[in-house]
């Protein structure tokens, strides 16, 4: 056993980087990958679980105490792996951090003897009892999943009963009946497919010419209220139907006149684009949508109105004939045709319409015998309501829109056929929960916000975005055709799962639990490990957004796990998470998040042996996140003792919605505080900061984490030093709070990034200090430090919301919150802040000159925007003409910077608004206020920038020379800039193109 003072290996070292890109890498790996037996919101890369999990059940090979078996049997068996192990402790450690690197791939997960290695090292470690790894948040399982594959026992829970089902086949199942469990869903499956393909014939019948539809292509729609139109509009997004490099095809329509008192009607031809110009725009955009006829637009609050009384408007109307009369319209037939390879697109015809009415009819039968037998169980469509997700940002705001219950988000045939296979799973003898997993599956997908994407060819999920937005067009798969979004894909990604994970896992003790993370079922003192990954603040709705699989699961399952399905929707009373509701102010839904996780922290100590080790998972971006978990760690009882970060996104994940994207997730090694733990020194705790900080950031910038992971990742070590002291003391017996203590953290971290980017004296540098660049080019810089990406592509222009043709959130949230467009890189304003504050740096001063704030974002002005407020309505053409003329001038710039007003008087700084001299928060400003200000060195170095864009060479050479002879901070603040300013960017072109022409 690992004596409770010994060091874990977690505690001291971690392969950062070769975790951090397998982890990265695993997320791109579909086949096989345990996420693909169904979706759970933030899951953990089984990469980073299992490295952690190694680091964390290991001793360190150096630390004195560590048992001789633990070293004896890794210098045995490591050899099997690579290569001879040296003598000394230090090159015992280093082969077995390689050894966690190197198994942290994903193709070597299921390595036989990777897997004997690890286990018997565990057992060595641990004795012959194996470890008891508990994670009270499991979620999707990567932690309990990654613990049986090691050879422990696993403890895992969650308050959600859809996670609980997707941990029971994972944990329970699985391991239990191994292939044999693939070999029955494999089979049952087929047989409920056979009899869809027979009963459902007629709702997806092939085309006269052999072809197979495989998908069709839908459009809400809402009527023209032009008192000379009246026209139909159809709500699209994009008319692209296929964009590959291979093969373009688009629609474009054409208005037709009616006879007299009709409206005109708008027709659609599949054609082939010869380039992007030839493909029409949408006609919708921030929920107004124009009208193809007339040209008129119609505001959103009329969409609303107009798709509310269709209940949003998925499904289409028609009349006893099957014509087609109003609702949603088809747009286009997705076909594969036999012996022709790819995708073909047709326009509908009316037996496309016939197929329809013909399900609409079946739906209503199935109904009515559900009326006539009198069944107890749940009406067949779910009718629970789709609740308003309280927070204050639209997550959800497909309500908005008239869908209030979660079967409206269902077109009548997508309903039929899912309450037809849910028959056949009920009735079958197969393993009901994997197959009420794969329909709960087949139901994202299978829905009115599942859009068509063009580039691909293929069908989403309506959470592609971790949120249920209106989606105006849309893609209904053909289920049984075998081709995207169908019921084989559903059961064979599942019998992928099971093939690929089942002969890696042991058949240990297991158990799966419904449970209460802040009152867990677990006795005093029952395990080795307490290692999870809790919610993320505000970011993920998990309770809400799962009812949309409660529903169905609940309906499949039809009486079987009865207590977690029993209610009406998922619970939510006792979930942990920060939202807003009704009139909470921020604060309290701050206080009620935080409390919460302390009891979780505080039941997670109390279950935890006096020799175990706890780890906590967390990657929210905004600060108030990382706030909370962390005072509920401290509070929960517990010390940190390690903190490392882990790439755990994809590159291509990095192109933040409004603040700079998290590539890392920080594992937070901890301990149980002591019970008798000591009071600590203000003054000794303030003294040991700095150094820990820097030795720290020097350490991950090596292992290649950057900008805001980079920040977030320090907070972890700087805890170490406050949170192992039962409080902090000043010298006067005041108690020093967390959040006192997160200020220095943010204020060091940020010095420290300045003494990086800036050079030393900026470290030293205070209020203005010699030595030390102004204000505006310090924010600047740490703006962009900030924004610097671990995987090392900063994006180029972070707008509030982007706009791809693709795109599956193209509608306006309930409370208008839909971004800007304007260009230029953002941050969460709060980040800003922590960094601003302490380094004496006020915000509002730079509104409208660098920044510009706006519901809670923070914009960096692009050095295009600059350019009036540098040198007025002339323009930068203009004042370099001049410049040329006086080259005499002593100081040539400074007059011409800011021209409308004289060098003694400050600027009228142009705000963010449209009203004139508005500046920060929105309020006039009073230029009798202004007080006199000189050019900033930022000021003159985008002016040279903006001479290099307007081509003006003798300008630029004149502002150089007279830079030079000013002094160094020009040029230090230019090269610091080069290196900050994102690649590919015009302004890295701009400064990088001006430095080339510094005299040398």
């Amino acid at each position: 056993m690992i004596p409770k003072e010994c060091k874990r290996l977690a505690e001291v070292d971690f392969p950062i980087a070769d975790v951090s890109r397998h982890a990265a890498r695993e997320k791109s790996i579909r086949h096989g990958h345990p996420s693909t037996l169904h979706l759970w919101w933030a899951r953990r890369p089984l990469a980073s679980s299992r490295a952690v999990l190694l680091g964390l059940l290991w001793p360190d090979p150096s630390d004195p105490l560590c048992p001789d078996e633990f070293k004896r049997k890794a210098r045995e068996l490591l050899p099997r792996v690579q290569g001879v192990v040296g003598p000394t402790d230090e090159e015992l450690r280093k082969a077995v951090l390689k050894f966690i690197g190197d198994f942290a791939n994903w193709d070597l997960a299921a390595n036989r003897t990777y897997l004997e290695v690890s286990r018997a090292l565990v057992k060595a470690a641990h004795g012959e009892e194996p470890p008891l790894v508990v994670d009270p948040f499991a979620g999707g399982g990567s932690i309990p999943l990654e613990a049986l594959r090691l050879g422990c026992e696993a403890f895992a829970s969650d308050l959600n009963p859809v996670a609980c089902l997707i941990l029971k086949v994972m944990l329970e199942d699985i391991p239990r009946h191994g292939p044999e469990l693939a070999k029955d869903l494999r089979r049952v499956g087929a047989e409920i497919k056979r009899r869809a393909e027979k009963e459902l014939a007629e709702l997806y019948p092939k085309d006269p010419d052999g072809a197979t539809p495989i998908a069709y292509v839908w459009a809400r729609t809402v009527r023209c209220e032009s008192p000379n139109c009246g026209a139909e509009i159809p709500l699209v997004r994009s008319f692209w139907l296929c964009k590959s490099a291979s093969r373009q095809r688009a629609l474009r329509h054409r208005v037709e006149q009616q006879p007299e008192g009709q409206p005109p009607r708008v027709e659609f031809e599949v054609f082939e684009p010869r380039t992007d110009k030839e493909v029409p725009g949408g006609t919708v955009r921030r929920a107004k949508a124009t009208c193809l006829c007339c040209g008129v637009v119609l505001a959103p609050e009329r969409v609303r109105a107009q798709l509310t009384a269709q209940h949003g408007g998925a499904d289409v109307v028609l009349d006893d004939e099957s014509r087609r009369t109003d609702g949603a319209r088809m747009l286009a037939v997705v076909t594969l045709r036999p012996g022709e390879g790819g995708r073909h697109y047709r326009l509908p015809t009316s037996r496309d319409y016939v197929c329809v009415r013909q399900a609409q009819q079946q739906l209503r039968l199935m109904l009515d015998q559900w009326e006539r037998d009198g069944s107890q169980a749940p009406h067949p469509v779910p009718g629970e309501p789709l609740r308003r997700v309280p927070v204050t940002f639209g997550v959800i705001n497909v309500w908005v829109y008239g869908m209030l219950r979660w079967g409206d988000l269902f077109t009548a045939r997508q309903k039929a056929v899912l309450l037809k296979l849910i028959h056949y799973i009920r009735e079958s003898d197969g393993p009901s929960d994997s197959l009420s997993l794969s329909l709960s599956k087949l139901a994202s997908g299978f829905s009115s916000l599942a859009a068509w994407r063009a580039p691909t060819q293929d069908i989403g999920n309506m959470f592609e975005r971790v949120g249920l937005s209106m989606l105006w067009d849309f893609a209904e798969a053909q289920p049984l055709a075998g081709a995207t979004r169908g019921w084989d894909a559903a059961i064979k990604s599942s019998v992928d799962v099971i093939e690929r994970i089942a002969p890696s896992l042991t058949t240990g003790r297991t158990i799966v639990q419904l449970a209460d993370a802040q009152h867990h079922p677990l006795p005093d003192e029952s395990c080795a490990l307490w290692f999870t990954d809790p919610p993320y603040y505000d970011s993920v709705p998990y309770s809400h957004l799962s009812d949309l699989y409660f529903v169905w699961l609940k309906r499949a399952l039809n009486g079987k796990d009865s207590a977690q399905f029993s209610g009406e929707l998922t619970p939510k009373e006792n979930e942990i998470v920060a939202y807003l509701e009704g009139k909470e102010t921020a604060r309290s839904a701050y206080d009620r998040f935080e409390g919460r996780l302390s009891k979780a922290f505080a039941e997670g100590r109390r279950v935890l042996r006096e020799d175990g080790i706890g780890s906590v998972v967390f990657a929210h971006k905004t600060t108030e996140g990382w706030e909370a978990l962390l005072s509920g760690m401290v509070r929960g009882g517990w010390t940190i003792t390690g903190s490392w970060p882990i790439a755990t996104e994809m590159a291509s994940r990095l192109r933040a919605r409004e603040s700079a994207a998290l590539a890392t997730s920080v594992h937070l090694v901890c301990r149980p505080r002591p019970e008798d733990a000591a009071v600590g020194d203000w003054g000794d705790v303030l003294r040991a900061l700095p150094k820990r900080v820097a030795d720290w950031m020097e350490r991950l910038q090596g292992e290649g984490i950057r900008g805001a992971d980079l920040v977030f990742a320090c907070v972890g070590p700087a805890l170490e030093i406050f949170s192992r002291y039962a409080r902090v003391e000043t010298a006067d017996g005041r108690e020093v709070g967390l959040a006192e203590y997160l200020e220095k953290v943010w204020e060091v971290v940020g010095r420290s990034a300045l003494a990086q980017i800036l050079g030393t004296a900026e470290a030293k540098a205070r209020n203005g200090a010699v030595g030390a660049v102004e204000e505006d080019a310090r924010l600047t810089a740490l703006f962009l430090w900030t924004l610097q990406s671990t995987s090392g592509d900063t994006p180029e222009d972070v707008s509030g919301e982007r706009e791809d043709e693709d795109t599956a959130d193209d509608g306006e949230d309930e409370e208008g919150l839909a971004g800007s467009k304007a260009r230029g890189l953002t941050l969460v304003f709060d980040v800003v802040r922590r960094f601003a504050q302490p380094l004496g740096i006020e915000l509002q001063k730079w509104e409208g000159r660098v920044i510009e704030t706006k519901k809670g974002i923070v914009r960096l002005l692009p050095i295009a925007e600059r350019a009036k407020q540098l040198f007025g309505e002339d323009g930068a053409q203009a004042v370099a003409a001049r410049l040329e003329q006086a080259a005499t001038a002593r100081d040539p710039l400074q007059g011409l910077l800011f021209p409308e007003t004289q060098p003694t008087v400050a600027p009228a700084i142009r705000g963010r608004g449209r009203g004139r001299g508005k500046r920060a928060g929105g309020e006039v400003a009073d230029e009798s206020l202004a007080t006199a200000r000189e050019a900033t060195t930022l000021d003159r170095v985008h002016a040279a920038m903006l001479f290099q864009a307007s081509g003006r060479t003798s300008a630029l050479r004149g502002l150089l020379k007279a830079e030079q002879e000013r002094g160094p901070d020009f040029l230090r603040l230019a090269n610091a800039l080069s290196a900050l300013y994102p690649k590919g960017s015009e302004e890295k072109r701009l400064v990088d193109a001006m430095l080339l022409a510094v005299p040398r």
